[in-house]
């Protein structure tokens, strides 16, 4: 067994990967040599530098962007993979939106949005790949998660649900796609260093948050992102269904 992690042959399809943990996973599969399909919403240049970074780690990319929420995107992402590539191996769901509110403030609508693009999407987006993910003999789905699906925490009550929706799909498509040699895992990132959060940092009660870490920092994009490219190798051809927390242990700190 090779020592190295390589993804040298392998097609990526990574959805909201303009900006934070979606553009470091891109660029973490490009570097270990997939080709990565760079899948966002409406923010095209962004998605297109993307792409850029990409190329210059010396592996094939291209753009394709559409609205999550609309019931054919999903397909026409799969659709797009495969003209410009030929096929599938990997799937990564990454694209989500967050909406921060009390439960007295919650409206039919935010609940709306976020189920459409946190799980609904990915589950169309599974539909969608699994015959080619079936034809490719090592797919792999990676699902990003949070450690809000896994901690009760107040004003993120949708959020929440969406995600542990998104690890409850996770376990029954990898006991339901396993038989075809598709392994279906999430990734449950703690607080991240993007540009969700980076405002809710600064404030005291975020600069408590990060001190009660017990690692003391919060984790980088690319931190998660490496756990994704783990989940998308060989190296974890034999782990399905699991949730895979990268949070420095966040959960343990009570």
């Amino acid at each position: 067994m090779s020592l190295e992690l390589s993804l040298t042959g392998r097609i990526a399809l990574v959805t909201g990967a303009s900006r934070g943990i979606g553009r470091a996973v891109a660029l973490a599969l490009g570097r270990a040599g997939a080709r990565v399909m760079v899948a966002a919403g409406t923010a095209r240049a962004r998605a297109e530098a993307t792409a850029s970074e990409v190329r210059a780690a010396g592996a094939e990319a291209s753009v394709v962007t559409g609205d999550l929420a609309g019931v054919r995107t999903p397909e026409a992402y799969v659709a797009a993979c495969r003209r410009a590539f030929g096929g599938l191996d990997i799937l990564v769901n990454n694209a989500g939106i967050w909406e921060e509110a009390a439960i007295a403030d919650v409206t039919p609508e935010a609940l709306e949005r976020t189920l459409a693009v946190n799980l609904k999407a990915a589950l169309l987006l599974c539909r969608h790949a699994a015959p080619l993910l079936a034809a490719s003999g090592a797919g792999r789905i990676v699902n990003v998660s949070s450690t809000a699906s896994l901690l009760g925490e107040p004003l993120h009550s949708v959020y929440a649900a969406s995600k542990g929706a998104l690890d409850a799909m996770t376990r029954s498509l990898a006991v339901e796609l396993g038989p075809s040699g598709i392994t279906v895992n999430s990734v449950a990132p703690g607080w991240t260093a993007t540009d969700m959060v980076e405002d809710e940092l600064e404030t005291e009660a975020g600069r408590a948050l990060v001190a009660s870490i017990p690692l003391r920092k919060i984790a980088t994009a690319g931190d998660v992102a490496l756990a994704v490219a783990f989940l998308a190798s060989d190296w974890a051809g034999h782990i399905n269904g699991v949730v895979l927390p990268v949070e420095g242990g966040y959960r343990l700190r009570r």
